[in-house]
């Protein structure tokens, strides 16, 4: 039995998504028999110094060492939750950036804003163009600079597609304050520091249409800011991206002057 699953955690959808299901399942059993402990510890001393059956004070106190050998061993099974489990998952996870680095991979701007997301797409030539936040305007939200030529085919999306069974790698910051991007069903969330690009990753492992929330309160619209997940097929996101690619690259081609008459 699963006590996340009782209490309505969602389904996950990410490839190191059931890990992090153990680590708090196991959290959880802790959690049911320290309280099943302690409910128990409460009653009986309800019932054994109450009023009636005991009318004086005892000045005295405990004279046993059970409380004693009750938290030593509450501190050494604290300790297994953090060296058995979440360090070993820390340290799995942090290793294997290394690898999603050098094998095939998407990656992804995610900057926050006050209140929604915005996500820049390198294009199809995997590489980002260059950010200058004095080229920020209306038409150009997150200051890429087309004159850079690795921007050309750059683009820029208000949801998040990521293709199914491929690493993503998303490099989360923010334009203004600090925000947080949380995916719940991929067991994932980082923070959005300005000045700050953090990479974070995971690998889709199912189709999916989902929101994303903002976990760090960030002003006042913060419980509006909910941005959209969407996991496709690898062709499918393939067909997308490219095509977005191209309208990116030929809306920035440098313009033809126009001959004088």
């Amino acid at each position: 039995m699963s006590p996340s699953k009782f209490l309505g955690i969602p389904d996950s959808f990410s490839d190191h998504g059931p890990q992090v299901d153990h680590l708090i399942d196991v959290v959880h059993w802790f959690m049911i028999v320290l309280f099943i402990g302690w409910s128990v510890y409460m009653a009986v001393t309800l019932i054994r110094f109450r009023r009636s059956a005991k009318p004086k004070a005892d000045y005295h106190g405990v004279t046993n060492h059970a409380s004693s050998h009750i938290e030593i061993a509450v501190i050494i099974v604290e300790a297994v939750l953090l060296l058995g489990f979440a360090i070993p998952l820390w340290r799995e996870r942090t290793d294997t950036f290394k690898l999603v680095v050098q094998n095939d991979h998407v990656r992804v701007r995610v900057v926050g804003w006050q209140f929604g997301w915005t996500y820049h797409y390198p294009g199809a030539d995997g590489k980002f163009g260059r950010i200058d936040p004095f080229a920020i305007s209306s038409t150009n939200e997150l200051g890429i600079d087309y004159t850079d030529p690795n921007a050309a085919d750059d683009f820029t999306s208000p949801i998040l597609k990521l293709p199914k069974n491929i690493p993503a790698i998303l490099n989360i910051g923010s334009k203004d304050v600090i925000h947080n991007y949380s995916i719940v069903p991929m067991r994932i969330q980082q923070d959005a520091i300005p000045g700050k690009e953090i990479p974070m990753w995971f690998t889709p492992i199912k189709t999916l249409e989902t929101s994303v929330v903002c976990g760090q309160l960030c002003g006042e619209g913060h419980g509006n800011m909910v941005g959209s997940l969407e996991v496709i097929e690898a062709a499918e996101f393939k067909t997308w991206s490219a095509g977005l690619s191209d309208a990116a690259l030929k809306a920035n081609q440098p313009k033809a002057p126009v001959a004088a008459r």
